[in-house]
């Protein structure tokens, strides 16, 4: 499962936050890695002259799977770290829902070579 990560012109990558990421994502889905074959993370500073609010970190992810359209989920928090957890918590959740659903398919369908001829 590669990673890759971007940020915005507002927003500082470091190493220590790409670790960071990286880390919170390995650990939530790692058992999806077989499936998965990249995941974007994009990290931006919504925050502007005219808006405030407490919410002005974004975090957008976008889960490659093999033979399948992409995942997205997007997540704002007060701090880059909330936003990244929360984005994680989507995707984990979306995941599971969509790969639930596909293997539980591929259980109710009878495969041709099993069938009586």
């Amino acid at each position: 499962m590669q990673i890759q990560i971007n940020t915005d012109n507002k927003t500082k990558g470091s190493t220590g936050l790409s670790q960071h990421v990286e880390s919170v994502i390995k650990d939530a889905l790692d058992r999806f890695a077989n499936r998965i074959t990249r995941i974007e993370v994009h990290l931006s500073d919504e925050s502007s002259d005219s808006k405030s609010g407490s919410d002005n970190k974004r975090c957008a992810m976008e889960a490659r799977l093999a033979g399948l359209q992409p995942i997205t989920v997007t997540h704002q928090g007060a701090s880059l770290e909330q936003a990244v957890s929360g984005a994680t918590d989507k995707l984990e959740k979306t995941l599971e829902s969509t790969l639930g659903r596909l293997d539980d398919q591929r259980i109710d369908t009878p495969n041709v070579s099993d069938m009586p001829v």
